[in-house]
């Protein structure tokens, strides 16, 4: 397996401006009233981050010529979605931390009423903002495709699920296979509906939606086994969260359960098999080929 720096590629990079910038005009002003609640969502979405699942949406569609402007709200929607997620685990009654992409979570910085609605707030907008895209081109049909992934992404057979298995599994010994599902929906299904997303804007026939859903399925996994490798290996100050969070709150994660030596040896095989979806696109697949390397080879 073949592997990137831990930095994104430039062309990434321009991508990751681009969804700044198309959150930052997404998002309320944060003067407007309740501008608390204003502030807390731009906190919570504004304040850095990788921008994996708006440059899997980006990624996805360029590999079939979607327009740009089909892709802005797709891709502001999953990372608001990500952004609403990462607000609401954090909380004190959730994964209970203090620390998120080097700053004060946002309950810290804002109470934890404020974190909660601005979590909502930002869930209520993703969806508003994928339905009310006239500037996509794009048919009903195909929106409305496109909202139903997005729920299914983040409902009880995906995120929020994903999140209820987590935290049954505390202080547990599972299975690799349990441990990969908890994960195909805690962190996997929104990874696999970014791509999703990227591709319906692109128009993606049967055979092209099920290779990229392979694709999103192994990069789903593989985010969170180098994810786990991290927790262990990494520094607080570099991760830009508490480093060992895992292991001091007892939860089970990939080198727990395979140890460290196997958990890259499967962190190369689902980067391969990532790879090894985007066969059939060819040269088109570029930026996912890269971002499939990047999520495996990231230092945070």
């Amino acid at each position: 397996m073949a592997v990137s720096s831990s930095a994104p590629a430039p062309a990434l990079q321009a991508l990751i401006a681009r969804a700044d910038a198309a959150l930052a005009r997404a998002l309320p002003p944060e003067g407007q009233p309740p501008a608390d609640l204003h502030r807390a969502m731009r906190y919570a979405v504004l304040g850095g981050g990788k921008r994996l699942r708006p440059l899997l949406v980006y990624a996805a569609g360029a590999a079939l010529d979607a327009a740009d402007a089909a892709l802005d709200a797709p891709a502001c929607a999953v990372e608001l979605i990500h952004a609403y997620s990462l607000v609401h685990d954090d909380l004190p009654a959730m994964d209970d931390d203090a620390l998120r992409r080097g700053r004060p979570t946002c309950h810290v910085a804002f109470g934890e009423a404020t974190a909660i609605l601005a979590g909502d707030a930002l869930q209520a907008l993703a969806f508003e903002l994928l339905a009310g895209d006239a500037a996509s081109g794009l048919d009903a049909a195909t929106r409305i495709e496109m909202l139903r992934v997005l729920g299914a992404a983040c409902g009880a057979e995906g995120m929020a699920g994903g999140q209820a298995l987590d935290l049954a599994a505390v202080g547990k010994t599972l299975t690799l296979a349990e441990l990969e599902r908890m994960h195909m929906h805690k962190t996997g299904a929104l990874i696999r509906a970014a791509v999703r997303l990227g591709a319906l804007a692109g128009g993606a026939g049967a055979t092209t939606l099920g290779a990229l859903d392979r694709y999103g399925h192994a990069v789903g996994l593989a985010f969170q086994v180098q994810d786990d490798i991290l927790d262990v290996e990494g520094a607080t100050e570099v991760l830009g969260k508490t480093a060992g969070k895992d292991a001091a709150a007892a939860k089970p994660t990939f080198p727990s359960i395979l140890g460290m030596d196997a958990s890259r040896r499967r962190l190369a095989e689902l980067t391969d098999a990532a790879l090894d979806a985007l066969r059939p696109l060819g040269a088109r697949a570029a930026l996912l080929a890269e971002l499939a390397r990047y999520a495996a080879a990231r230092a945070h």
